[in-house]
């Protein structure tokens, strides 16, 4: 058992978090900006609720965060409320949050010069991998500082990977992001264009999953996208400002994402159809309408 925290309980660090109680059996602390959300974590599972970052990371072996952006991100973690202010020398901050990589060498290097191990590790499987505790977890970091933490990140894991130094974790999940735009993109276009042909949906999904066309948004997404309902998963909002991450590394690194920056626009599309909160297979919905 490890003593651990928790930054940031949405609708990914919520279950992260219970899985880290439940199945880990960790003494756990958890914080949220908004209070009463932490509270009721803490009234379903146990465990205790902090009112800051530092509160909640104090005497804290692993501390764990999962919130918004790059902002949110230092938010929790520096200054005289931030987590690194409270924890101890030999402690390891282990960072879910789908942010830059640049974020993640600066508070890598800030975390360093206090003693502090720090992972970027943000995390593919969406809101049901995270309910159900089988998520694909992407680490950048210090090999000892992993081998550390991996055993407890397991509580919520199904596949835990060292993909290299700080801020490789962020460069795979950018990886994992331009899959994700293509090939939902592609699924949406296939489906629509079964509609307009007069095909039998259903029969054509089983019979393509059963060859190289196979993918988990076909196995997972191709009825709802069918049916036209968005309202679950991983939101459009929360697509493009992954995706902005990842056109901006490109801009740097000199990559060329034509495909990505298309979708991208795309998903601008369904926002202004008032589907900023729909899943991001509601790509489809730009080609039904």
């Amino acid at each position: 058992m490890a003593k651990v925290a928790f930054l940031g309980l949405g609708v990914m660090g919520a279950p992260m978090a219970r899985h880290l109680a439940v199945k880990g059996g960790h003494d756990v602390v958890v914080y949220n900006r908004t209070a009463a959300r932490a509270d009721a974590w803490v009234a379903a599972n146990g465990g205790r609720a902090a009112r800051t970052p530092a509160a909640a990371a104090e005497d804290r072996d692993v501390v764990f965060a999962c919130v918004g952006n790059d902002d949110d991100l230092r938010a929790v973690t520096l200054g005289s409320h931030g987590a690194f202010a409270a924890m101890g020398r030999g402690s390891i901050f282990v960072d879910h949050t789908t942010a830059s990589a640049d974020v993640a060498r600066e508070l890598a290097g800030a975390a360093h010069d206090l003693g502090i191990g720090f992972l970027d590790a943000p995390v593919s499987g969406g809101q049901a991998g995270a309910e159900n505790g089988v998520l694909t977890v992407m680490v950048g970091g210090d090999p000892a500082t992993f081998a550390k933490a991996e055993p407890v990140i397991a509580a919520f894991a199904r596949a835990v990977t060292l993909m290299g130094p700080a801020g490789s974790g962020q460069l795979a999940k950018m990886v994992n992001q331009i899959c994700i735009a293509g090939v939902v993109q592609g699924l949406s276009e296939a489906i629509h264009f079964a509609h307009r042909a007069g095909l039998d949906v259903e029969k054509v999904i089983a019979t393509l999953s059963k060859g190289a066309a196979q993918s988990w948004q076909m196995e997972n997404r191709w009825k709802t996208m069918d049916e036209g309902r968005f309202e679950f998963g991983f939101a459009v909002d929360w697509m493009r400002k992954d995706l902005a991450i990842v056109l901006d590394e490109a801009r740097r690194n000199g990559a060329s994402l034509p495909l990505t920056g298309l979708v991208d626009q795309f998903y601008a599309d369904v926002q202004k159809m008032g589907g900023a909160r729909w899943d991001t297979s509601s790509l489809i919905a730009r080609l039904e309408k």
